[in-house]
């Protein structure tokens, strides 16, 4: 099975910067598509960015130009920078991977515990 595990969140002040680093350990055949979510007080969960194992990357509308999505297949590791943070960025951030534990499984997902993202004006 897939486990993950960030790090890197923390409390910043607005304008500043943070990376979250989320690495894939466990027994399993590959590691697809990797990705952060976020959860903020009362809301859903949101999608922020993915990226594919080959390095294709999507983001939401609000943390492009702002948030970049990154991987190293080699570390089974997916990477999150953020930089010009704000306080709706406020949340726990998720790592999401789509896994396949043997070579005759289907894909799985697979979350994160979550780490905090705490921005303040």
């Amino acid at each position: 099975q897939v486990q993950l595990v960030e790090s890197g969140g923390g409390l910043v002040q607005a304008g500043g910067s943070l990376r979250l680093s989320c690495a894939a350990s466990g027994r399993f055949f590959s590691i697809n598509a990797m990705g952060w979510y976020r959860q903020a007080p009362g809301k859903q969960r949101e999608l922020v960015a993915t990226i594919s194992s080959g390095g294709i990357t999507s983001s939401a509308d609000s943390v492009k130009g702002r948030f970049t999505i990154s991987r190293d297949n080699a570390k089974n590791t997916v990477y999150l920078q953020m930089n010009s943070l704000k306080p709706e960025d406020t949340a726990v951030y998720y790592c999401n991977a789509r896994g396949v534990p043997t070579r005759y499984s289907s894909e799985y997902n697979y979350w994160g515990q979550g780490t905090q993202v705490t921005v303040s004006s």
